[in-house]
């Protein structure tokens, strides 16, 4: 899987930065963790970018892009789901593999017990899943507290992304439950980014045009 490719120019000097390899789980697994893009990636696909990891382990990563709404309502392209997706109801642009297909990520009221997960979902972290978008939305209707569809995601390889934080073109944060239903996407990458401890939250501030600076 490749998700990225695209151009890392020298760090401004005067962007502050936590050394994002010194933040916890770096070398572990950061399924349900979020990495933002550091402003040094300039790669259009991932510009100010803030990605869910929905699975890391040793063989590479994949992710979602959660702040890139598109202009695609959700009924245009799978109407069943119209009622069940959060706010906004547009398709969102999840990254650049696989831009043919859709991908449903949604959370659940409750996993109390095992028995209880719902048919069509299957659980990545916490209450955090994938949906099979091939399931009938009756059967999920009372189950789910969140759902969101993407076309495409992101993906790389064994040691890909590992290498991409070494470099500094991502920042590693926790997230927060209700961050993959966010309802001002275009704003997220501030916000995330305002909520850090420490250098991180200045970020937030860098202008989107560096000369402006």
């Amino acid at each position: 899987m490749d998700g990225h490719d695209g151009d890392m120019s020298e760090r401004p000097a005067d962007v502050p930065s936590d050394d994002p390899t010194d933040l916890p789980a770096v070398n572990g697994a950061l399924t349900g963790q979020l990495i933002l893009a550091t402003p040094k990636l300039t790669d259009p696909h991932f510009r100010r970018a803030v990605v869910l990891l929905l699975d890391h382990d040793e063989d590479g990563a994949l992710g979602v892009v959660l702040n890139r709404p598109t202009n695609t309502s959700v009924h245009d392209v799978l109407p069943d789901w119209i009622d069940l997706v959060s706010h906004p109801d547009v398709i969102f642009s999840g990254g650049p593999v696989s831009t043919d297909s859709a991908l449903g990520v949604a959370s659940v009221r409750d996993l109390s017990a095992v028995h209880e997960t719902p048919l069509g979902w299957r659980r990545l972290y916490e209450r955090t899943g994938l949906v099979d978008l091939d399931t009938p939305p009756a059967l999920l209707d009372e189950a789910l507290a969140g759902l969101r569809i993407y076309a495409g995601y992101a993906g790389w390889g064994t040691g890909q992304l590992e290498a991409e934080i070494e470099e500094g073109a991502w920042y590693v944060v926790s997230s927060e439950p209700l961050d993959v239903f966010d309802a001002d996407p275009e704003d997220m990458w501030r916000r995330v980014l305002r909520r850090q401890p420490g250098n991180l939250a200045f970020v937030a501030s860098y202008p989107d045009d560096p000369a402006m600076n």
